[in-house]
């Protein structure tokens, strides 16, 4: 057999097999669809231990780079670091909770509390602009937009205020997920950055010896592609949660502290979480003076310049090197998959999923022998 034909036929058996692979995996999943009821326990254990492992992973790539240069610098021991690192934090966090947390927590009792008023105060003062003589060419086109949105608004409020009050067991179940996470997850942090680096050499134990070696390497690049994201995105968060409370506090407006901490907080939702974060701002503010709509307008348009132009880039770079169109369209898709949880995480799962199927389809490319460089004609070729 000519060589030539032995590699094709090859190359023929090894696709077949990895078409095979894939339609066995295929199976699975639609099997494991079938017998859903048998993932029940697995769901339930996930919703009781995934909120404290998905914060303590959150603060490990946050904090685990600062014991890592503590441990450096003044050679002590990881767990003496740690846990001085703990009462560090703990400490800062008694402060917070001593000097702004209760201003946080009046003012957003009093932004629920006087919401209703502000929202109709904010739809009269919108009502009497499009009433304006010089806005009667598209008056109707106003009022059939502010129709359907205060149709929108009252509807979802409806629809989620019913929920609430007919579910308590929902909701006290849910609280009840939210504080025994709290309480659990500083454990799973402390040996997280106590252990953590060890992790991968642990599980390359379970993997054959001579895959082992890529296998650490997709790891590596994995961890960096989450690190830089969630570091990235928290400190761009807490510059805009900064940059907003400051601005709100020079213009005047009200409750500016906790509505620049909640656009910190929103700003982790990308490209969506500023513009989200700016509804509460402009209603209250169209309640309280044009004038104060116009600064309002003028604070936002300063931030997002800073943001976009020197934060952003210096802070994320391109470390994922990911197109803003995919990410637009991984968000919208994983919101409507999986909700907040899919908009929240949804980039940097689509992050891991592009590390291994890179890795993956140069597996392939390597071992199918169907991406050979083509053969540049010569001499000898030319008819």
């Amino acid at each position: 057999m000519k060589p030539d034909s032995q590699k094709r036929r090859w190359s023929t058996q090894r696709l077949i097999r990895i078409l095979v692979i894939i339609l066995l995996v295929l199976t699975i999943f639609f099997m494991g669809r079938q017998v859903d009821w048998l993932l029940d326990p697995v769901r339930q254990f996930f919703s009781i231990v995934g909120l404290p492992i998905i914060l303590a992973g959150v603060l490990y790539y946050l904090l685990n780079p600062l014991v890592d240069w503590l441990e450096k610098r003044f050679h002590v021991r990881r767990t003496w670091t740690i846990i001085g690192l703990f009462i560090v934090v703990v400490a800062l966090l008694a402060l917070g909770i001593i000097a702004i947390i209760p201003t946080i927590r009046d003012q957003t009792l009093s932004i629920i509390n006087d919401w209703p008023t502000y929202w109709k105060n904010a739809s009269t003062e919108v009502n009497r602009w499009i009433n304006d003589p010089q806005l009667s060419g598209i008056r109707d086109q106003l009022e059939s937009w502010n129709t359907d949105l205060s149709k929108l608004v009252s509807g979802r409020f409806s629809k989620y205020l019913t929920g609430t009050v007919t579910s308590l067991t929902g909701v006290f179940s849910t609280v009840t997920t939210v504080i025994i996470g709290l309480i659990t997850m500083p454990f799973i942090l402390f040996y997280l950055l106590r252990d953590g680096h060890q992790l991968p050499k642990y599980m390359a134990k379970f993997v054959p010896t001579k895959a082992r070696s890529g296998f650490l390497e997709v790891l590596t690049e994995i961890n960096s592609q989450v690190s830089n994201y969630i570091r990235g995105q928290l400190t761009v968060a807490f510059f805009v949660a900064v940059m907003f409370a400051v601005g709100y506090s020079i213009i005047g407006l009200k409750f500016a502290l906790t509505l620049g901490i909640a656009a910190g907080i929103l700003n982790l939702i990308p490209y969506l979480g500023s513009f989200l974060a700016m509804v509460p701002s402009v209603v209250i503010a169209l309640v309280t003076s044009p004038w104060m709509l116009v600064q309002v307008l003028i604070v936002f348009v300063i931030e997002q310049t800073i943001e976009g132009r020197f934060i952003s880039p210096l802070v994320l770079g391109s470390s994922l090197d990911i197109h803003p169109i995919t990410i637009l369209v991984v968000l919208l898709a994983a919101g409507k998959i999986f909700g907040l949880m899919g908009v929240i995480f949804g980039i940097p799962g689509y992050a891991i999923l592009k590390v291994l199927w890179t890795h993956l389809f140069d597996w392939y490319r390597r071992s199918s022998g169907l991406y050979e460089p083509e053969k540049k004609p010569s001499v000898d070729d030319k008819p």
